[in-house]
């Protein structure tokens, strides 16, 4: 189990660059499946997650050639379907949790698809029904093995269909409109997932030769074609990233500018972030935090306590809540965190607490954070990283410590964050790996 040994209280300063978008990365790679045709892709960040999904495409008999640093070619022109019933796929499909989104491009392409139970962060249930529903409408048929083996399959063409998607689930959608754009006729999915990195997947597929209306808002109508071509797609910056360093600069009193970071696909995310009372400056598509001793949270018109919590897009993303929540710790004033869509994601806390902040977990959904001002710094102490955004809020109180702080099971962090020691360092961290 690897480590980080972590010195705080080094004030950072510099530029850094978010990575690509993990999210986007496990729904663009995944819908290669659906053309014999090459597929460029670039800006795909290097870390564990991605790679693993790579490997295994590469496994299921995807030519995949290395272009550049962040760029891949991917061309699915002779799939191995008998792969899919190996021990080493069942050990590759369910060590990952984004092997989920190969059953849509697989179902709506060859007729058929099976997958193990995927793993994957441990912060709550994450039943895929919207996943199995939706394929379901277009015309598979699912079969259970035991508790955790899926079969899907059809018995010829999937057949265009309306749908009322039981919650606005991203992959889910993604699933769903991957299978449909092979269909045929005219399938209508209300109630759509409409993050940008579900918008991303859209205009791919459309490039690739999709008949899909409705993007960004949540009703898709896609017409099905007969197949799809190749095409070469650029993914947007990791707003999870782009979050994570605000909150940094703002909890460490450091000046940092983050490059190229997309600001018109970022949401609620700057505004949320400037409740806190965090400066933030664009300049040109660059986000500038100025270095400050003090930001104070907001209130409502009446003075009563601000809420953060998060929602469906274009809500806030609840990836950032615990970001969210780790930099209130050193903000003036209180803030309730309330995290509606995972009910594990705040068990994190009790090592902030261990650390000298002052908050009360009111429940599994909600914690009370009383800021406190920088009048005393947290205090460095062992901990372990429960999941990738819960690593990354521990990191920043870390580094805003005063002592030594040792943060075990980081590989979880690599799942997501880009050589993120390296990185900081570069920006005057002292961040060392055990």
């Amino acid at each position: 189990m690897a480590a980080f040994e972590v010195r705080g209280g080094q004030p950072l300063r510099g530029e850094i660059t978010p990575q690509g978008a993990k999210n986007e990365a496990l729904q663009i790679l995944c819908a290669v499946l659906l053309t014999p045709e090459p597929v460029t892709i670039s800006n795909i960040p290097d870390i564990r997650d991605v790679n693993k999904l790579i490997e295994l495409l590469r496994d299921m008999g995807v030519k995949v050639g290395k272009l550049a640093t962040d760029t891949y070619r991917f061309q699915a022109e002779d799939v191995h379907l008998d792969y899919m019933d190996s021990p080493e796929f069942v050990k590759q499909a369910g060590a990952l949790r984004g092997s989920v989104m190969i059953l849509g491009p697989m179902l709506g392409r060859y007729g058929r698809c099976q997958l193990p139970k995927p793993g994957g962060d441990k912060i709550g249930r994450r039943p895929m029904d919207t996943h199995f529903l939706g394929l379901e409408k277009l015309g598979g048929q699912l079969t259970l093995e035991g508790t955790d083996f899926y079969r899907i399959k059809a018995d010829g063409k999937l057949k265009g269909t309306h749908m009322l998607l039981d919650e606005a689930s991203v992959t889910g959608t993604a699933n769903i409109v991957m299978a449909a754009v092979l269909a045929e006729g005219t399938t209508t999915i209300y109630n759509a997932a409409c993050e940008p990195y579900l918008q991303q997947l859209c205009r791919m597929l459309v490039r690739m030769g999709a008949n899909i209306q409705g993007i960004g808002s949540n009703l898709l109508t896609i017409e099905g074609v007969e197949s799809l071509g190749g095409t070469e797609h650029r993914m947007l910056p990791d707003m999870i990233e782009i979050g994570s360093f605000i909150g940094l600069a703002a909890m460490t009193g450091s000046e940092i500018t983050i490059k190229d970071c997309q600001i018109p696909e970022l949401g609620l995310i700057p505004d949320t972030f400037r409740k806190l009372g965090i400066q933030i400056e664009f300049r040109g598509d660059d986000i500038h935090i100025p270095a400050q001793p003090h930001y104070e949270i907001n209130t409502y018109l009446d003075g009563s306590i601000l809420t953060v919590s998060d929602h469906t897009w274009p809500g806030f993303t609840p990836d950032l809540l615990s970001i969210v929540l780790v930099v209130a710790c050193q903000a003036k004033g209180t803030v309730l965190i309330h995290q509606k869509m995972f009910e594990s994601r705040l068990f994190f806390v009790d090592k902030l607490i261990d650390m000298g902040a002052q908050i009360i977990l009111c429940d599994p959904h909600r914690a009370t954070v009383i800021g406190l001002d920088q009048r005393t710094r947290l205090r460095g102490i062992t901990m372990t990283s429960p999941d990738i955004r819960a690593g990354v809020a521990l990191l920043i109180a870390a580094l805003s410590a005063e002592g030594s702080s040792t943060i075990l099971n980081v590989e979880q962090i690599d799942r997501g964050y880009q050589f993120i020691d390296q990185r900081l360092n570069a920006l005057g961290a002292d961040i060392r790996r055990l």
